[in-house]
């Protein structure tokens, strides 16, 4: 019997543990769910028999060491910052780890002692990054084993609502993975390389330089640039390519809107606001803007913003509850981490609503001189509110790997991310059976 430990029972765990419990028998596995809220791992596992919960804490080392010595695979859904102290004692004990979380060079730097044991650990085997890499790859790869010249590339993922879900919704948006993230998104600066230029965006104008991408028979969608495309370069071998940007998708008119959060400073995160458990919506908007006591909040933020005061950006506004006299409910934080609570409100999923996976990929290369373009795509919708599309598609690319790991059928070992095609085409074959597959179509370039 093989043995498997997941750490970590959270929103994105759903599928993986469905997927891992669906296949145990046949499989011969045993899963062991470790989580500090035991309800909510029992939960998961439903009573299934060859499944078991544990309470369990990353900090406690000597229940980590006993966890990874009697399990032969373990699946990490920690928060990225934990992955280091799991994948330490991983490479230290000899046991396979996968995640879906970013590769960090510490985390990168024990890869000799995975490969000592003849052991693999892949990281960045989710949605994005995940899923995103393995499609990149399949058509990159083909593309260069076919002599052509690669010229440009260009990829966007997003997470949203599904159209009959946005209701009256006028984001058209909920979250439907880490709020924090979505907060703090695009901080820092944007670096790519456009035309053979690189250039740089400021967070203060990011969400204002956005491109507009079209999904046949979805619509019309808008992107704004993640913050680094320039790692790329190496991770997936495009050194002197033309254009490299890489992207977010929103419904057009989000981010337009979501610049007045940014201008304001309500999603900066580096200092702690006072008086915040006495504080309502409208008082923290307020913060923000100018001092007259003549003015109206929405008044003063409309001049501030340089908008109409029945511009569809203040309707937005009015909707999250921002000019609310609601009490914020936290007793303290930053800018963003009030936001954050705030958004949580409108925005959290509820049992009605079905999230969206949108991904797009856009390839340029040259044919004997001629140019030609490659877009490809892939949607999908959740479920529900549990079984959401984001679930599926971190967890499931987990759970294939463990599988194919598992089964001897990646022989690799040491610290990888799903570029190589070991790992890329069983698992990309695989989704494509349960439904997560890529249209694909040329375009004409000009």
């Amino acid at each position: 019997m093989q043995k498997i430990l997941v750490i970590g029972a959270g929103r994105s765990s759903t599928s993986l543990i469905n997927y891992l419990l669906d296949h145990s028998v046949k499989e011969n596995w045993e899963l062991t769910l470790a989580e500090k809220d035991v309800a909510l791992a029992e939960a998961k596992i439903n009573g299934h028999s060859s499944a078991k919960s544990v309470s369990f804490d990353v900090s406690d080392g000597e229940a980590l060491t006993n966890l990874v010595t009697e399990n032969d695979l373990i699946v990490s859904m920690l928060p990225a910052s934990l992955h280091f102290t799991v994948a330490e004692k991983c490479a230290e004990i000899g046991r396979h780890l996968l995640t879906a979380s970013y590769l960090s060079d510490e985390i990168q730097g024990l890869s000799e002692k995975f490969q000592s044991h003849g052991k693999l650990l892949v990281m960045e085997m989710g949605l994005d990054p995940g899923i995103d890499h393995m499609s990149a790859m399949k058509v990159l790869d083909r593309i260069k084993e076919d002599g052509y010249e690669l010229t440009a590339f260009e990829t966007f993922t997003g997470g949203l609502l599904a159209r009959d879900d946005e209701k009256e919704n006028p984001w058209q948006y909920k979250f439907t993975w880490n709020p924090r993230n979505v907060v703090i998104a695009g901080q820092g600066f944007v670096k790519f390389i456009q035309e053979g230029r690189f250039k740089y965006i400021p967070y203060n104008k990011l969400f204002r330089r956005t491109e507009v991408i079209h999904i046949p028979g979805y619509g019309y969608f808008e992107g704004y640039a993640n913050r680094d495309s320039l790692k790329y370069l190496d991770l997936y071998n495009l050194r002197g390519i033309k254009t490299l940007y890489r992207g977010t998708l929103r419904r057009p008119g989000f981010c337009k809107a979501w610049d007045v959060f940014v201008q304001l400073g309500a999603t900066d995160d580096s200092f702690k606001m006072e008086n915040v458990a006495e504080m309502t919506h409208r008082q923290f908007l307020n913060s923000f803007l100018s001092y007259n006591p003549n003015d109206s909040v929405e008044l003063k933020l409309a001049h501030y913003m340089n908008l109409d005061i029945d511009d569809e950006i203040m309707y937005k506004i009015k909707w999250l509850g921002l000019f609310s006299d609601e009490l914020i409910g936290l007793d303290n934080g930053t800018p963003a981490q009030i936001l954050e609570h705030i958004l949580k409100k409108k925005w959290t999923l509820d049992s009605s609503d079905h999230d969206m996976i949108v991904m797009w990929h856009k390839f340029n290369y040259l044919d004997n001189g001629q140019e030609k373009q490659v877009e490809s795509h892939m949607v999908a919708i959740g479920d529900d509110d549990t079984n959401t599309a984001m679930s599926k598609t971190v967890g499931l690319p987990l759970a294939i790997t463990a599988k194919l790991i598992l089964q001897n059928k990646i022989n690799l070992s040491g610290v990888h991310i799903p570029t190589r095609k070991e790992i890329y085409e069983p698992v990309l074959e695989e989704l494509g059976q349960m439904g997560f597959e890529f249209s694909e179509r040329s375009v004409d370039p000009s």
